[in-house]
Parts: structure tokens; C-alpha cells; sequence
């Protein structure tokens, strides 16, 4: 059996599952802060912590976007990260985004890639908005393997050059 829900309620339980995963991420750091808005964010960050942003009531509030697979967790921290002004690194299962599906022969890593070239992708492990908003805003995104929080944390702080990892560079201005 096959069950068709609204758009609406996927949408929304989309992004309840994200405050789902924000509060078992922070349960794991003991570094992070649950964060319920963009000025405890900031008072979390001047306190010396990482905010972990619980981000539906923010969308509520603000409700930017149409309701559509085409925009996931990945726009929505993008969205998210122009309102704080941050930067913005998306973790994925994968280096960052390739020429082509990962697992096929003759896939490759792209270090670094135009967020209008993006556009022109079906697919890739982004989605498909994250690149006509990293155009809007005018900013640049980090895609890189989550499973290494070192990566992670290394491009968090700066210290890319310092690493011998895998991502990819998008540039959005």
C-alpha cells in the first residue's frame, strides 16, 4: 500500500526530523548548545560554545521556502547561515561533489566548482537549490565527507590547508 501525504505535512516533518537529529547530535558534544533563535545562537557563540540550531520555529517564523524535495536541510542551513552570517559546510556520506554518481567508473572528485555550474547538475550530493542560493547570498559552501568529524572540525577552524582530506570548494559570489 502507497500512502500520498501533502506537501505541507512532508515539509513539516522534514523539518521536525532536523530538531530530531540537532537534539541527538548536542546530546553527543559537549562542546554545542541547543539554539531555539538566531539571538540565542549568537549568545551561545559569544559564550564560547557551538549553537545547534533547532531550526522550525526560525522557519515558521520566516517560512522562506515552497514546499518541495528540491530544497533540503542543505538550503535550509544555507538559509540559515546567511541570516547569521556564517559559513557554511555541508557534511555528506560522500568527499564532497563529483562529475558523476560516485560509485560509477570514472566518477571524480571536483575540488572546486562555480555554484552556476552546479545549476546545470540533475543531481549531485547537494540539493538542487543550495547552488541559485549560495548565488544569492552571494557566499561560498564546504561539501565534505561527515563521516571525519577531523575534516569537519578542520574546516570549521581554518585549517584546510593544514589537512591532507578530500571536499569540495563551492563558490557562490
Amino acid at each position: 500500500m502507497e500512502f500520498q501525504f501533502s506537501e505541507n505535512i512532508t515539509h513539516e516533518t522534514a523539518i521536525d526530523s532536523m530538531d530530531i537529529l540537532a537534539k541527538l547530535l548536542n546530546d553527543k558534544l559537549n562542546f554545542t548548545k541547543l539554539a531555539f533563535s538566531i539571538d540565542e545562537a549568537n549568545h551561545i557563540s559569544n559564550n564560547g560554545f557551538i549553537p545547534i540550531l533547532v531550526v522550525s520555529d526560525i522557519l515558521k517564523e520566516h517560512d522562506p521556502f515552497e514546499y518541495s524535495w528540491d530544497i533540503t536541510s542543505d538550503s535550509i542551513s544555507a538559509y540559515v547561515a546567511n541570516l547569521v552570517k556564517a559559513k557554511l559546510l555541508i557534511a555528506t556520506n560522500v568527499e564532497g561533489i563529483y562529475n558523476r554518481n560516485p560509485n560509477e567508473i570514472g566518477s571524480k572528485l571536483i575540488e572546486k566548482i562555480d555554484a552556476k555550474k552546479l545549476l546545470t547538475f540533475k543531481e549531485s550530493s547537494i540539493d538542487l537549490k543550495l547552488p541559485s542560493l549560495l548565488l544569492e547570498f552571494g557566499t561560498d559552501c564546504y561539501v565534505v565527507n561527515g563521516k571525519h568529524p577531523e575534516r569537519v572540525l578542520s574546516i570549521i577552524n581554518d585549517n584546510v590547508n593544514n589537512y591532507n582530506f578530500k571536499y569540495t570548494k563551492i563558490i557562490g559570489d
